[in-house]
């Protein structure tokens, strides 16, 4: 017998092994992972979080990955990792912090790696090549107004020299602010509605407002979001000197907090705003039953997720008058809110009286509102996302 003859069962075997590792990786969940810049109860987390949830039934092995901590609100998250405990802020900490998220990655071995905010999308993506992925999809989910310019630059070119496989946006408008972008990264850009879940609460009013020790007899308004001060929540707080007998409600945590108990204090009602603190998202529901009408008077957003769930509920809304607001805070029914401009607090007090007088009108924005759950859907949101996986990858 030859030594070619003799050789042959050898490559046979080989071919055989090769292959049965094909089919094994093949056969095997793709790992997804979901990096967020700051750990804390706030939209981008949750839209990752309900992602997550959404398609790990479908078959996905799912982890999330959190640049620091902010709070305490995701330590106890199943398959959930932090880079650092807190926010590098000197160049040599980035540098560290850079260097670390790198390893990490390379550890988790993720086959797509999904970015959100633009921290999330700027370190992220580099961080993903450096460490072997092959695919990431980035998600636009930071307003403009949050990004300087050298932020906004570094974007581009990661999008341009194809950091980013795919780019999602959540809203028309949003993807209209990328319209003087060059071509090689406009071509990334998908829109992909945010979904949500149902907030509504199985609690009455009464017993929501006493849940967080708030009275049962006065006017009611309220707003969920983190306390920054693009959320423009001392807008709100103004609101309190069109009638003595009105009290305010904000949920959430964040940086801007003692400006805003200051703001109160100055105009004499801050016996009438009431701050919750930071909120489990299965809290939120409760806290919206509580109101009479939510106040979102936010400075800029990509899509606007507290007022769609809010309205989602039955809960008259009062909106900054954005385009992506206005696009958004809207189905087949008519609008989902009223509109005023935050540039004037004062123009707030019309349309809060007359959705407090007018039962029609709130009636009307009522049914509206509750028709965003079809429009914004969770199981599409979910599905389109899984197309987008399954494009990148060649898989399913």
């Amino acid at each position: 017998m030859s030594n070619l003859d003799q050789a042959e069962p050898d490559i046979s075997e080989a071919s055989i092994a090769d292959a049965a590792q094909d089919v094994a990786e093949a056969e095997r969940p793709l790992r997804l992972l979901f990096i967020q810049t700051q750990a804390e109860n706030a939209g981008a987390q949750e839209i990752s979080r309900l992602l997550g949830e959404g398609l790990a039934p479908k078959g996905y092995d799912i982890q999330h990955l959190f640049f620091y901590r902010k709070t305490d609100a995701f330590d106890h998250a199943p398959h959930t990792s932090f880079t650092v405990e807190k926010r590098p802020r000197s160049p040599f900490a980035i540098l560290l912090f850079f260097i670390k998220l790198i390893f990490q990655i390379r550890a988790l071995k993720p086959d797509v790696v999904l970015t959100f905010q633009h921290y999330g999308n700027l370190f992220g993506a580099p961080a993903a090549r450096l460490a072997g992925v092959r695919h990431v999809i980035a998600n636009q989910v930071s307003a403009q107004a949050t990004m300087n310019d050298t932020i906004r630059r570094i974007d581009k070119i990661w999008g341009k020299i194809g950091l980013y496989d795919v780019v999602t946006v959540n809203s028309v408008d949003t993807a209209g602010e990328y319209a003087d972008f060059p071509p090689a990264y406009t071509r990334r850009i998908t829109h992909v509605p945010h979904g949500f879940k149902d907030k509504s609460s199985g609690l009455g009013k009464a017993e929501a407002r006493a849940r967080f020790g708030l009275s049962d007899d006065v006017i009611l308004l309220g707003s969920i979001a983190r306390l920054n001060k693009l959320k423009r929540l001392e807008v709100a707080i103004e609101a309190l000197t069109f009638n003595e007998c009105w009290h305010l409600v904000l949920g959430g945590q964040g940086p801007d907090e003692m400006r805003l108990r200051s703001v109160a204090k100055a105009l004499g009602v801050e016996d009438r705003t009431h701050f919750t603190g930071e909120m489990e998202s299965s809290a939120v529901g409760d806290l919206l039953a509580a109101m009479d009408i939510f106040l979102f008077p936010t400075e800029a957003e990509t899509f606007g997720l507290a007022a769609v769930e809010a309205a989602q509920t039955g809960l008259p809304v009062v909106c900054n008058d954005l385009p992506v607001l206005r696009e958004v805070m809207k189905t087949d029914l008519g609008p989902c809110a009223l509109f005023a401009d935050s540039d004037h607090p004062e123009s707030y007090a019309d349309p809060i009286r007359r959705l407090l007088r007018d039962k029609t009108l709130s009636e009307q924005l009522t049914e509206s509102g509750r028709a965003l759950k079809s429009l914004y859907s969770m199981s599409a949101m979910v599905g389109r996302y899984e197309q987008l996986v399954c494009s990148v990858t060649g898989r399913g």
